[in-house]
């Protein structure tokens, strides 16, 4: 046998080093490999335990799609998958109403304490559904009229595993007090249906959360609840329950916390969300002024409302899956959001706010993608409402990272439903870079006019314009990052116009027959950053085909009383769609109406909402919210 090299040895020391960490040079060795998957926002990486360290991939969904599992692992590495479905977080109560429950939780998570069973995958169908829940609506305040409860969450769903979507906060909307429901996790009781509703129904084991708090003060709501724990009372904070913490994507996070209760104005507090993005409750009697909504992502629930105040919608929910790797395909020269690898490049995903920061080195030149926050789709109320602007986008290349600094990321939240159904939708907000080159900035997406023509705030965006409500026919202006709402029009039918996207204006209205806009088209996601495996859920599809999709325009809510019905609401994102994740416009199929049917915008796509609708009953729907955006990092490997 000839002598070992000097370079040889080497090798054999480093393979042995990794076999006792279990990294992917032992799986190489062995003939192994883990898991081939396509779905997702990916995120690659280490966890170091007892000295052994494993690397993982994470698929993160954050809007609906599929996991699919084109090959089986070999060797060493399991067919398991582990697990998060989190649902949609329920609605607040308005006026002195009950914080919304949280989206149920559930997992399968080696050690964690609510997990579940394993979880074996196959190749054979080998694709599993991934539906992410939407967050429920905050029951609607004063004046009147304002037909809306606060209503449910809505269920996260992977392959046979169901979370149920959060209970809504007990409140009163407008004269009729509406009891707390179960859920998930239950939504808190108000003055008038004291009692806080059961969580964890229908019931899984482990349990998927908790009940609701009770009211037991004068004008104080109790808490939604959490995962981890019930609401409070109104006699004590009335504050949400305690979401779970859990490191599926690779970052310690909370997930579903209640949301607050809420207070009149002679109560000493509102109150607060529950950690892992339950929304505050609000004190006060400002009709005009909702409580804090349940974070995105998280299936946070709404905070209830104050005296005559509107709830806070809930959060969108998530769904995780991640399973045992090889090894990653390079080591990241920086921390901070999703890190995934393709085509020589690593690429930092941040879905929300988080920091950059460079380890080691300077990186000289790396690509910045940035998309703003959408805007939602105007209230509908005797007349429809335009769609809602798209968030700006902005590609910043060659930008410098110094090493050891921290760079702070804000990434944009899309506009909220509107307070009232005949407001116009709120706006999105920036995505920021702060840099000292910068900042580097995508502007807010403009919220749809509602009812008779009411004025927006603020009335100009960085990114598109939102669309023209029905009673009066002024389309708003885009700025550099976007383009201009549609106009609605007046006549015998009437259309609403569809909001700007950023690849082109929303249409106007039109008659005699009362079609609404359709939104503007979106833009795709730069090539640059476009990993294959996250091909089904960062961005949406697009006109044409394919994945990728940002930023495109909510339609225009219909005018149901017309000859076309149904059929003439607008399309988000562009005719045909709805496209880029932009909602579709309202529509109702007959009174009496308890649920919007206006469209939300898909999280981390920064497109508009759908406007709200005219009803039979003349009482109009709210307006679909605005999609939350995205910043993407790309530098070489």
């Amino acid at each position: 046998m000839a002598p070992l090299t000097t370079g040889a040895i080497k090798a054999l020391l480093q393979e042995f080093s990794q076999q006792r960490a279990g990294r992917g040079r032992y799986a190489t060795a062995a003939g192994g490999s883990g898991l081939t998957a396509t779905g997702g926002v990916i995120s690659d990486y280490e966890v170091t335990s007892s000295g052994i360290t494993t690397v993982f991939r994470a698929h993160i969904f954050t809007s609906t799609g599929t996991f699919d599992v084109s090959a089986l692992a070999v060797g060493p590495f399991p067919n398991t998958v582990e697990y998060l479905v989190v649902a949609g977080g329920g609605g607040g109560g308005a006026r002195c109403g009950g914080g919304g429950g949280a989206g149920g939780f559930r997992t399968n998570v080696s050690g964690h304490p609510l997990a579940g069973s394993t979880f074996t995958v196959s190749t054979s169908p080998g694709s599993y559904t991934v539906t992410v829940g939407g967050g429920g609506n905050g029951g609607g305040g004063q004046p009147l009229p304002n037909p809306f409860n606060a209503t449910p969450g809505s269920p996260s769903v992977f392959g046979p595993i169901t979370s149920t979507g959060g209970g809504r906060g007990a409140g009163r909307s407008p004269v009729t007090p509406t009891a707390a429901e179960t859920g998930g996790s239950g939504g808190g009781g108000f003055n008038d249906a004291p009692t806080g509703a059961a969580g964890n129904s229908p019931p899984t084991s482990p349990s998927q959360g908790n009940p609701g708090g009770n009211h037991a003060a004068q004008d104080r709501g109790g808490g939604g609840g959490g995962a981890a724990q019930a609401g409070d009372g109104g006699n004590s904070t009335g504050g949400g329950g305690a979401g779970s913490q859990i490191s599926i994507t690779g970052t310690a996070t909370y997930y579903a916390g209640g949301g607050g209760g809420g207070a009149g104005p002679s109560s000493p507090q509102e109150g607060p969300g529950g950690i892992g993005g339950g929304g505050d409750g609000r004190r006060g009697a400002n009709p005009s002024l909702p409580a804090t909504p349940g974070t995105y992502s998280t299936g946070g629930g709404g905070g209830g409302g104050a005296d005559d105040s509107p709830g806070g919608n809930g959060g969108s929910g998530i769904v995780v899956v991640r399973y045992q790797i090889a090894t990653a395909a390079a080591t990241a020269k920086a921390t901070g959001g999703d890190i995934s690898f393709y085509g020589g490049k690593t690429i930092h995903t941040f879905r929300k706010t988080g920091d950059f920061t460079v380890l080691g080195s300077p990186i000289p030149s790396a690509d910045v993608f940035l998309v703003g926050g959408g805007g939602a789709g105007g209230g509908g109320s005797g007349s429809a409402g335009g769609g809602g602007g798209a968030g700006g986008t902005l590609l910043q290349p060659a930008v410098p990272f110094a090493a050891s600094t921290p760079y702070t990321i804000t990434v944009g939240a899309g506009g909220a439903t509107p307070a009232l159904n005949t407001a116009s939708g709120n706006p999105g907000s920036d995505t920021v870079l702060t840099h000292p080159g910068g900042p580097y900035i995508a502007g807010y997406g403009g919220g749809g006019n509602g009812n008779n023509n009411a004025p927006l705030a603020p009335p100009a965006p960085l990114g598109s314009g939102g669309g023209g409500g029905v009673n009066g026919t002024t389309a708003n202006t885009g700025g550099p990052q976007g383009s201009s709402g549609g106009s609605g029009i007046n006549g015998t039918w009437r259309g609403a116009g569809g909001g700007g996207g950023r690849g082109g204006a929303g249409q106007n209205g039109s008659g005699p027959d009362g079609q609404s806009g359709y939104g503007g088209i979106g833009v795709q996601i730069p090539s640059t950053f476009q990993n294959p495996q996250s091909a089904t859920a960062l961005g949406a599809p697009g006109p044409g085909g394919g994945s990728y999709w940002v930023a495109g325009g909510g339609g225009g809510g219909s005018d149901t009383r017309g000859p076309l019905g149904a059929s003439s609401r607008g399309k988000g994102g562009g005719p045909g769609g709805p496209y880029a994740g932009a909602g579709d416009g309202g529509f109702v199929i007959s009174p009496p109406l308890s649920i919007p049917e206006s469209a939300n915008a898909l999280a981390n796509t920064g497109s508009g909402g759908g406007g709200g609708t005219y009803t039979p009953a003349n009482v109009g729907t709210l307006g679909g919210r605005g999609g939350s955006g995205i910043l993407i990092i790309a530098y070489p490997s």
